[in-house]
């Protein structure tokens, strides 16, 4: 009998017909998977098989606008979900209410952040603390009637593959000899399955993933710490003899746990590596050949998307396996990429009340961090000459400084643009850059004369911990001294000043924490909830609750 060995997750619910949805699942053999609604709609698709695992993509069909019901999934027609005695509500798909074209529909509660560690990792010191996704779940579960998020934006880090538990350390070293490379990291795509069964299978986080829709996009520690800084870094990590197997796995796993529930059910017919996968037997060698084409050259795929719920877009960047990274044409986005995210935020124009920019990396940086980051960028591209290029190749590795910031053509063309989409009588409301990545929280708001509030959110982590140094050194970065510091990083490395100012309007806040953005009409809500350990438990503790569209 056919068994579930991870799921379900209900990823894309459809808000243009409110009639349709995907679940994804893992089973530990070749199946048949099903979904029964409690309303009669349901869904059934045949398992495909990587390296050995197997998973289906359920559509549902036939769901009613407006409505919530509870579903089961079924593996050769038997009940493997809910799991008996669970004491969790059951899990339901509420579909979106569809009021016509170019009526503003329902409301839309957005949820988001980055970089959560299942479990502190091996030789760590001191805990994580509360899990602030863990954290939401309880809350959610303990009162069906609560608000849920209509939709989970999960920005990057969803799983580390270079930072490893006690346990999945101990595991790996069962399976082969650590002190070979690459050590206590994974090495292939066994390993990464393992990391995703570690993260997603805690209760929990099973419950909320199954019963709240999920999009997804990866960053660095998805493959590794730092992947893709420079032209140089990927030289030197694709001499080695275990990269390949490394960036190949990462991106196999990838596409199957995250990347394919990222789509409409329009978009999987339309997907020939998903068909071809689905008609062979074992699909391993077919989603082998599209890792590694996308790998060597970023034009062959895109991992960027866009999602549109009533009058609200959402386009979803892939800041990481996109990048241009010669030292002569550094750029954040390839030409392709960045033609596509221009068509879609200025598609339909004045159709959408809000604008949303997924990145994991966040576009508007403490101005220190910005400067010293233009700066690196200039050294690295030889304006100092050749001996401040080597010493700003290592310092960019040292201190991550790979944001935006690092790519100024990039960041002028992202301002420019959401400038040009923020301006006029067919602006949106808000255009707001949704991030993570940097370990702590903040709200930032730039000044260029655009008719759209513009807002830089940023949520980081969910779960993870920060050196208390570079707590500090962020507090700086946000400082009157340290945009006086950034100054004299423009001047050495003849940068410039930006091509923008912006001030930060909200925090720094530390710790595990989650933002929610309330969108209804044209106005906008954000909140933030931090996850904190009281007697009785882990508790959300709302610490920011503020209207973004009111005149400030």
């Amino acid at each position: 009998m056919a068994g579930l060995r991870l799921g379900p997750l209900l990823r894309h619910v459809d808000w243009d017909t409110g009639r349709s949805a995907t679940i994804w699942v893992e089973a530990d053999r070749p199946c048949t998977a099903e979904v029964r609604c409690a309303d009669g709609a349901g869904g059934r698709a045949r398992t495909f098989q990587i390296a050995g695992h197997h998973y289906a993509l359920v559509p549902v069909s036939g769901l009613t606008p407006g409505a919530t019901t509870a579903y089961e999934v079924l593996l050769d027609d038997r009940p493997v979900w809910p799991l008996p005695e669970s004491g969790f509500p059951p899990s339901t798909i509420t579909a979106p209410a569809v009021t016509g074209p170019g009526r503003p529909g329902p409301g839309l509660r957005v949820t988001f952040g980055s970089c959560r560690q299942a479990a502190p990792p091996a030789g760590r010191r001191g805990p994580h603390g509360a899990d602030a996704l863990d954290t939401l779940a309880a809350r959610l579960a303990a009162d069906p009637e609560a608000a849920r998020p209509d939709v989970l934006l999960l920005l990057g880090d969803q799983v580390y593959a270079d930072a490893l538990s006690r346990e999945t350390r101990a595991w790996l070293a069962a399976r082969r000899d650590l002190r070979e490379p690459p050590g206590a990291q994974v090495a292939d795509y066994e390993e990464y399955t393992r990391l995703y069964y570690e993260s997603w299978l805690d209760p929990e986080i099973r419950w909320l993933l199954s019963t709240v829709p999920s999009l997804h996009i990866f960053d660095d520690h998805d493959v590794i710490d730092d992947w893709n800084t420079s032209a140089a870094w990927l030289a030197e990590m694709r001499a080695t003899p275990w990269w390949r197997e490394r960036v190949l796995s990462g991106l196999m796993s990838y596409w199957v746990y995250q990347h394919l529930g990222n789509l409409s059910p329009a978009e999987l017919a339309a997907d020939a590596v998903y068909e071809a996968v689905r008609q062979t037997p074992d699909g391993t060698d077919v989603l082998q050949a599209f890792a590694s084409a996308a790998d060597a050259d970023p034009a062959t795929t895109r991992w960027s998307y866009r999602r549109d719920f009533g009058r609200t877009r959402l386009l979803m960047v892939d800041t990481r396996a996109a990048r241009v990274l010669a030292e002569d044409g550094r750029a954040m986005l390839d030409p392709a990429e960045q033609q596509w995210l221009r068509e879609n935020a200025l598609a339909g124009h004045g159709g959408y009340d809000h604008l949303l920019i997924g990145s994991s990396l966040p576009w508007l940086m403490p101005p220190l961090i910005h400067d010293a980051e233009t700066w690196n960028a200039a050294l690295c591209r030889g304006e100092r000459g050749p001996r401040w290029a080597r010493i700003g190749e290592d310092l960019r590795r040292r201190s991550d400084l790979e944001h935006w910031a690092a790519f100024p053509a990039s960041f002028a063309a992202l301002t420019d643009l959401i400038e040009e989409v923020g301006t006029g009588p067919r602006a949106p409301a808000t255009v707001c850059v949704l991030s993570g990545d940097v370990h702590h929280a903040y709200v930032a708001e730039p000044r260029i004369p655009s008719t759209a509030r513009v807002f830089q959110l940023t949520c980081s982590p969910v779960h993870n911990s920060i050196h208390t140094a570079v707590k500090w050194g962020f507090r700086l970065g946000w400082s009157r001294m340290g945009r006086w510091l950034g100054r004299g990083f423009s001047l050495h490395g003849r940068t410039g000043r930006p091509p923008l100012n912006w001030r930060r309007t909200g925090g720094p806040w530390f710790g595990n924490q989650l933002m929610t953005l309330a969108l209804s009409g044209r106005t906008a809500r954000l909140r933030l909830d931090q996850a904190r350990k009281k007697r009785e438990g882990a508790v959300l503790v709302t610490v920011l609750d503020r209207e973004l569209t009111a005149a400030d």
